[in-house]
């Protein structure tokens, strides 16, 4: 079920949410942890967790928009978590 995180949350499109690789877990970045990453606008939401094949990434849901996901592509990127979202 590809809308289906594994926390068991419902994805759908619009939502702000990313999974995190399994690695990221230790420091700290759970389930609905709050997020900013460069580059993009407003705060994200860990909602779901990658194959343990892959570490120290995060994967940016885009929902069915296929067009901005092609466009945004595979970036290094920083991130923010344990924020405040004021």
């Amino acid at each position: 079920q590809p809308n289906v995180g594994a926390w068991g949350d419902t994805l759908k499109p619009g939502m702000k949410c990313i999974a995190v690789s399994r690695d990221l877990l230790s420091i700290g970045i759970n389930h609905n942890t709050k997020v900013k990453i460069t580059g993009l606008k407003g705060i994200y939401l860990v909602k779901d967790k990658m194959n343990e094949r892959w570490t120290n990434k995060i994967d940016i849901y885009m929902g069915d928009n296929i067009k901005e996901a092609r466009e945004w592509g595979s970036k290094k990127v920083t991130i923010q978590y344990a924020i405040n979202p004021d």
